[in-house]
């Protein structure tokens, strides 16, 4: 080969070092989800969390805890890939797809299966089903515990009403105040303290709300859009068929299909013992999805909130009172 040739050839050949840099930089960025941004980006952020989370949690499981025998040859610090698979009725691959991050449905079923497989608390089962994007179909719809704390919570907020409530609008504890703002809660039996039934056929009840209808359509498009994540729920399912028979106003409202979100709202409340008063509603969620909550009325003028101070004196001369249990 002559001089002139083997020059051409090794100017025509490519730069090792320049043309693996951009590669380099290429590879880098579709291992990092993060590098990159849009759509697209954040749901290869998840699935690249939810990958890690579940090789972390199978790691951590000892066999023994599961019911599989440990064995001698196990390298595996925890489970196996295809233990956790045959634990929660998928296939190896499919799960190993999973672990690896790749784009594939998920559905809640498997889901379910996964976090009974891996142990998972309420806690950890929630953040599993928020990293895949999707509605856990057995939530916690009821505050965990009414610790306490929150009972304590509701106390100093004494004048002023408060309670705690789930996502189903069941009254699972109140204080002195809110237990006379709309009727003496304490002589309502405790299947029925429940804010839908009562609004809707507590005569007591609907008597103090001052624009009941109004209140009544937004209560009934609010509860359907919060049943949306439990539409399989017997406790749903029953509270609406209650509702259904026993309300002419509730399947009325029902029927309009209207859908509106949780927000503040000023209310006003007829009370037989101090009048009118006008207060400023708002929630106070004690968990990441929109459930159990503290339900709070702030008054929203001097004069309601003399009127809340006299309800609170005369709550706590009833429960002071040897006549009452």
């Amino acid at each position: 080969m002559s001089t002139m040739t083997q020059e051409t050839t090794v100017r025509n050949a490519p730069t090792p070092a320049r043309s693996a840099r951009p590669a380099a930089r290429s590879a880098q960025a579709s291992a990092d989800p993060s590098a990159r941004s849009g759509p697209a980006a954040t749901s290869a952020i998840r699935r690249h969390e939810l990958a890690a989370f579940l090789r972390h949690r199978r790691e951590h499981i000892a066999p023994e805890r599961v019911g599989l025998p440990r064995g001698v040859r196990r390298r595996t610090p925890g489970l196996r890939r295809e233990e956790v698979a045959q634990l929660s009725a998928v296939g190896v691959t499919w799960y190993t797809w999973l672990e690896q991050g790749r784009d594939i449905q998920v559905s809640v079923q498997v889901l379910d299966a996964l976090a009974r497989t891996l142990l998972l608390d309420p806690g950890e089962r929630a953040f599993l089903f928020q990293l895949a994007g999707a509605t856990d179909p057995t939530p916690a719809t009821v505050c965990p515990s009414v610790t306490p704390a929150l009972r304590a919570v509701l106390e100093q907020l004494e004048p002023f009403p408060a309670c705690l409530q789930n996502s189903r609008y069941d009254i699972l504890a109140y204080n002195r105040t809110y237990g006379l703002l709309f009727c003496d809660l304490e002589t309502v039996p405790p299947e029925d303290r429940n804010c839908m039934i009562l609004s809707y056929t507590h005569e007591e009840w609907r008597s103090s709300i001052v624009h009941l209808e109004d209140a009544l359509r937004h209560m009934a498009a609010r509860f359907r859009a919060a049943m949306a994540g439990h539409l399989g729920e017997p406790a749903w399912k029953t509270l609406l068929k209650r509702l259904r028979d026993t309300s002419p106003d509730f399947r009325e409202a029902w029927d309009r299909h209207e859908v509106v979100s949780p927000a503040s709202k000023r209310k006003e409340f007829r009370n037989p013992h101090v009048g009118r008063v006008t207060v400023d509603h708002t929630d106070l969620w004690l968990s990441p999805e929109v459930g159990p909550r503290m339900v709070t009325y702030v008054p929203a003028d001097d004069e309601s909130r003399e009127r809340l101070e006299k309800l609170h004196a005369l709550a706590l001369e009833r429960r002071q009172s040897p006549t009452r249990p």
